[in-house]
């Protein structure tokens, strides 16, 4: 017999934002999860918790017996200590199965984060807007290879190359009515690749389509507040910290001015494919050339008005853009969509006589992708290098160079993935054939496709020596971390010391050694994206001059040239294609299994963290919605009770909690308290984002949020300390490091072992229940309408935050 399901709670009425009556003795805690999501009873410490706000994408959830507490008037029927309320938002980015698909878009994601790694400064505007165009123009390149790749596949390999072989065809059952052996309408040539060109017209059409969907979800949804900065600069030296601005969080017009460039590019690139092949034929034979110069020619100006789209998109934060696009920017899709269907019918003409032999385009199109790609990548190198020298920001990764470094990511990435499916659709087409060898020879991908996946292999083994130096210097600082870890414990030989334990000292030595690796990564990416430019560099030069693949090209210089050759060819064929086999197969299974789409979930809580500002098709941002939700549970407790809310965030969480905190006003954030541990603030936020999350910028937020104390250990790879003092100025925000594991060996209070905890389980620590006392118990400000004690002290600060009662309950 099976069971009955267990009972399931009621979901009570949302709180109301007014209309309660005004408690200024209440307090709230507002729990912020970090990456990957925590369920609402993990973060409440309860099995039964509710939903009082939200939905099942991001919501507020409760203990059932604190589900009514700010309506109780008696404080006896009030929960011991502050209100608990969890906000989990991590169906924003891991929570459907469909998520899993944005695995794709990582190139898309990777360009948009290099567009906020711009290095601090307030100087020189232009060439700080120079960054943004060039970062965008670099965004507009990946839209237009992953089209050309469509194209490749479906155009040039199949519709080209294997429909228009007797071998191939012969061998594909469904390509037969595109063979020219069975004399079909779809046997010439032009009338197969206006067919083949639907493919990548559909890919288009998915993007801007998904790109569509998530835009209306995120970007138009309206942030509180005004529409305009209210404070404006009054020191031109020290300008306010961008994420406190109105327009931050709104990127409306932006994103669909960059849909719409974006979208025509894609049109365009296949158009151009369908009349180039065709314009080539007809000026070989005589025919309609005219015709097709003249639609070569729109698509032309087509392409410079898409180019001068995306330069003229620039973010605007100071005040919401709550316009639209202008009606040239809204008409480019369908007008390159036209150009498109014109092209097709122009490619579809019948012309007798023409046959499809060798490849279409050849690398023509790949070549001036990279090449544009390695110009923009140094012009933004240069841009990164003028604005770091203007403040010359101490630990900024690679000194401002962090942002071209990803740039350049972004484009390997890309390259990887679209050279993958390049190659297995031609090994899956080729069959047993070698690609384009012998007499009708077999599909093959354009030769630069195999040059830039010979590099691969040497760049690996290029990896391998700054790794192995990490390696050693991780050895020797975990040797030397020993001492220090029984100082710290109090362990050693000494009379009423604790017996040191090799085993145990070295466990925690080597912890202590492996999280500083977080601090040398810059150096490691610097490396790689440095010799990754060189060396894609060096595979377009090789394969312009060759014109062939490596092992053919390497013919005539001897066995041992020819065998390194045809052997960085073959490993480099194989890394790309294992490379998009395990994009698909993790796509597939983060589809298919919570646990892993919880995991690929963690790149999405990091990357898709900042705006949509570079690329369009690029995963949403999930900020866009969540720092809303918390200003307007913020600002709406506040202002119903008049009570005192701390905000207490977790990794990913801290940086959400900072963003929102520097959104509130400033009667609300002065009855608001911050408490962050495992922060990123500074460690990597900071260092890879110091426009953003910069010294400058975390210095402000303190003085503006003098409630603020932050927990770190030296065992946590992602937190770290904020050291937000303005050289002593301030408080110290700052505890830590915590003692990591809370006892070295067996005591009487801890009798079993201690895990080294690391980034989690901060609530653990006593540390963490005291700075949570101290922000309750500190005073707060008058409650508008209160009336006031002599002597100038607020009702509530009598009542709700003496050292007595500890706020409420305190812990």
């Amino acid at each position: 017999m099976t069971p009955p399901p267990p009972p399931t709670e009621p979901v009570p009425p949302p709180l109301p934002a007014v209309g309660l009556t005004r408690q200024p003795d209440a307090t709230l805690e507002l729990l912020v999860h970090g990456v990957g999501g925590h369920t609402p009873g993990e973060m409440l410490d309860s099995a039964r918790t509710v939903r009082v706000s939200g939905d099942a994408t991001a919501a507020l959830h409760r203990r059932v017996d604190d589900t009514d507490a700010e309506r109780r008037t008696d404080p006896a029927d009030r929960p011991e200590g502050p209100i608990q309320e969890a906000y989990c938002w991590s169906g924003l980015t891991s929570g459907g199965g469909t998520r899993a698909l944005w695995l794709l878009l990582l190139p898309f994601m990777v360009v948009n984060i290099a567009h906020w790694m711009r290095p601090d400064t307030h100087g020189i505007p232009r060439v700080r807007r120079l960054y943004g165009v060039l970062v965008r123009l670099l965004a507009l390149t990946l839209t237009v290879l992953f089209t050309a790749s469509a194209c490749e596949v479906a155009l040039d390999l199949t519709a080209w190359q294997c429909a228009g072989s007797a071998l191939c065809g012969a061998q594909r059952s469904w390509l037969a009515f595109l063979s020219p052996a069975h004399h079909g309408w779809w046997s010439q040539p032009g009338r197969r690749l206006a067919l083949a060109a639907v493919v990548p017209t559909a890919l288009v059409g998915l993007l801007w389509y998904l790109s569509h969907r998530t835009w209306a979800m995120y970007e138009t949804q309206r942030p509180p507040g005004a529409d305009e900065d209210t404070d404006p600069d009054t020191d031109p030296a020290s300008p306010r910290p961008a994420l406190a601005r109105p327009g931050f969080w709104y990127g409306r017009r932006i994103v669909a001015r960059l849909r719409a460039a974006h979208t025509a590019a894609g049109f365009v690139t296949v158009a151009a494919a369908l009349a180039g092949a065709a314009v080539r034929q007809d000026a070989a034979t005589g025919g309609a050339e005219l015709l097709g110069r003249l639609l070569q020619a729109a698509l032309a100006c087509c392409a410079l008005t898409v180019v001068w789209v995306v330069c003229r998109s620039g973010r605007s934060e100071s005040v919401r853009d709550l316009g639209l696009d202008s009606k040239l920017t809204a008409a480019l899709p369908g007008v390159a969509l036209a150009l498109l269907v014109l092209s097709g019918a122009y490619a579809g003409w019948s012309r007798t006589g023409w046959r499809s032999s060798g490849a279409l385009t050849g690398d023509g199109t790949f070549r001036v992708v990279a090449l544009a790609q390695a110009v923009l990548v140094v012009a933004l190198a240069c841009c990164a290098l003028v604005l770091h020298r203007t403040t010359r920001r101490p630990g900024t990764a690679l000194r401002g160079l962090g942002g071209p470094a990803v740039a350049m990511f972004a484009c390997a990435i890309a390259g990887v993935m679209t050279g993958g499916v390049a190659q297995r659709v031609a090994d899956w087409l080729d069959g047993d054939a070698t690609p384009g060898m012998g007499a009708d020879a077999a599909p093959a991908p354009p030769p630069l496709l195999s040059w830039q996946a010979s590099v691969i292999p040497v760049l690996l083994v290029l990896l391998l020596v700054p790794v192995g130096v990490l390696a050693v210097r991780t050895a020797r600082a975990a040797r030397a971390e020993r001492p220090r870890v029984e100082a710290d414990f109090g362990v050693g030989g000494g009379p009423g010391q604790e017996r040191a334990d090799a085993a145990r000292t070295g466990q925690i030595a080597d912890r202590r050694a492996l999280v500083r690796l977080t601090d040398q990564a810059p150096r490691l990416v610097g490396v790689l994206a440095g010799a990754a430019l060189l060396l894609g560099a060096a595979a377009v030069a090789l394969s312009w001059i060759s014109g062939e693949v490596p092992g053919r090209a390497a013919e005539h210089t001897g066995p041992f040239l020819q065998g390194v050759a045809e052997t960085a060819q073959g490993l480099g064929s194989w890394f790309v294609g294992v490379g998009f086999l395990a994009f698909v197969t993790l796509g597939r299974l983060a589809y298919s299994r919570p646990a892993i789409r919880q995991t690929v979930g963690i790149l999405w809580d990091v990357g898709t963290f900042w705006p949509r500002a570079a690329h369009p098709f690029a995963p949403p941002c999930y900020a866009e919605r969540a720092v809303p939700d918390l200003i307007w549970r913020i600002s709406t407790w506040t202002r119903a009770t008049g009570g005192r809310l701390v905000l207490s965030g977790h990794s990913q969480g801290t940086v959400l909690a900072a963003a929102t905190v520097w959104q509130l006003d400033a009667a609300t954030r002065k009855r608001t308290a911050l408490l962050t541990y495992g922060a990123p603030l500074k460690r990597l936020y900071g260092r890879w984002f110091p426009a953003y999350f910069g010294e400058p910028q975390l210095t402000a937020l303190h003085r503006e949020m003098p409630s603020w104390r932050n927990l770190w250990r030296d065992t946590d790879a992602i937190g770290g300390p904020v050291g937000a003092t303005d050289g002593g100025a301030l408080p110290d925000v700052d505890r830590g490091p915590l003692r990591d594991p809370l006892s070295y060996g067996r005591r009487t209070d801890r009798p079993l072992p201690e895990g080294i905890n690391g980034h989690g389980d901060y609530q653990a620590d006593p540390a963490f229940a005291e700075e949570r006392a101290a922000l309750l118990r500190a005073p707060l400000p008058a409650v508008p309408g209160q009336p006031r004690h002599p002597g100038g002290v607020a009702r509530e600060e009598a009542t709700g935050g003496t050292a007595k009662d500890g706020g409420n309950g305190g812990t």
